[in-house]
């Protein structure tokens, strides 16, 4: 059993990484410094209309809402954030899961599915996050790409 788990681990992460754009951002992504991919792994589909908000530390390590967006059919958001509102530091991007699950008709084990990363420290980059997403349980993923120098 625990064998059968890791390699549907295994696999879901492969697809995670499969379904990020990691060669570049192109048309309305080109200036899209941050997106976000979905996929339900029940329906082994894209998680459409997940509600998320994206939120940057501030120095007195308070947060504050820079961005909200819901995915599309396609569970992606596209022009989350501009490159201007993206600057260097700390962000939380917090997907709104119970809702999402409850819609499906499903009871949920957690509220909010959160990804804490800190941008641009290598330099100024492109970021992907994946989430594959159950009812009891999230793993994520993020591509990370160096834009231009």
């Amino acid at each position: 059993m625990q064998k059968s788990a890791v390699c549907v681990f295994l696999a879901s992460v492969l697809l995670l990484c499969n379904t990020a754009p990691v060669d570049h951002h192109g048309g309305s992504d080109a200036k899209c410094p941050l997106m976000v991919k979905i996929l339900d792994a029940v329906k082994g589909a894209p998680a459409g209309s997940v509600a998320l908000k994206v939120s940057r530390r501030n120095a007195n390590g308070e947060w504050t809402q820079v961005a909200n967006g819901v995915t599309d059919p396609t569970g992606e958001v596209h022009d989350l954030i501009t490159e201007q509102d993206f600057s260097a530091g700390v962000y939380r991007v917090e997907f709104d899961t119970k809702s999402y699950w409850k819609g499906e008709g499903r009871t949920p084990f957690h509220e909010v599915a959160e990804v804490v990363f800190e941008a641009h420290t290598e330099g100024h980059r492109h970021y992907t996050l994946a989430l594959l997403l159950s009812p009891f349980s999230y793993t994520t993923t993020a591509v990370v790409v160096k834009t231009h120098d």
